[in-house]
């Protein structure tokens, strides 16, 4: 009766020494987060040997949650990088404002990355060749930016080159029109409406001429 007892209480004891030594399982991390702002595909993220592809949500901008498969183990260090962002889109982390996150596991409780991502913006803008008045007005029909442009300096007749201060994001379209004439003059616009690709636009360009009398 006594051995049959003592042969359990052996087996526990044992159990608990090979604990004590390390026999049991370590600790175990997920590398797990939250991105918002993605529009278009082609996000993908690296950790650690390991690969995760993003897909843009349902409703575009949305938060995304994102999970890698394998755990990483107490003091594993870890870099979690976009091995590319999405698609004419530029993400960052709050904490750092560049796009990556380096931390050992069991430093925090949980490893919890944010990330956010914007779509690229661009300018637009091109050249006014025969302004000779003030009092040009152009304006951008996506952004509701305006700029105004005056006469050159006597004696110069080489075109102007004009910017709009405000970008226009890539796949949103653009119109640019005269919201004002100068004195005196008609001023056409080349190139005036598109959708914005992934370069700034410096080819909207304006001529003027004489008013008709």
């Amino acid at each position: 009766m006594k051995s049959s007892l003592i042969r359990p209480a052996l087996a526990l004891a044992l159990a608990a020494g090979l604990a004590g030594c390390g026999g049991s399982d370590k600790a175990e991390f997920v590398v797990k987060g939250t991105i918002t702002g993605i529009v278009y595909p082609g996000a993908v993220l690296m950790t650690n040997g390991m690969e995760l592809a993003i897909a843009p949500p349902a409703t575009p901008g949305a938060p995304v949650t994102f999970e890698f498969p394998n755990r990483l183990e107490y003091g594993d260090v870890y870099n979690v990088v976009f091995k590319s962002e999405p698609n004419n889109q530029s993400c960052f982390t709050p904490q750092n404002t560049i796009p990556n996150f380096n931390d050992t596991a069991g430093r925090l409780a949980e490893i919890a990355i944010t990330y956010a991502c914007a779509v690229d913006p661009y300018s637009i803008g091109g050249t006014i060749s025969g302004l000779t008045a003030d009092g040009l007005v152009l304006a951008n029909g996506s952004t509701g930016g305006t700029i105004t442009v005056g006469k050159p300096a006597a004696g110069v007749t080489t075109p102007i080159s004009y910017t709009f201060a405000g970008p226009v994001l890539f796949g949103t379209t653009y119109g640019v029109t005269v919201l004002t004439q100068p004195t005196g003059q008609v001023c056409t616009i080349a190139n005036a409406t598109g959708t914005m690709g992934a370069a700034n636009v410096s080819n909207i360009n304006v001529t003027c001429v004489a008013a008709p009398s």
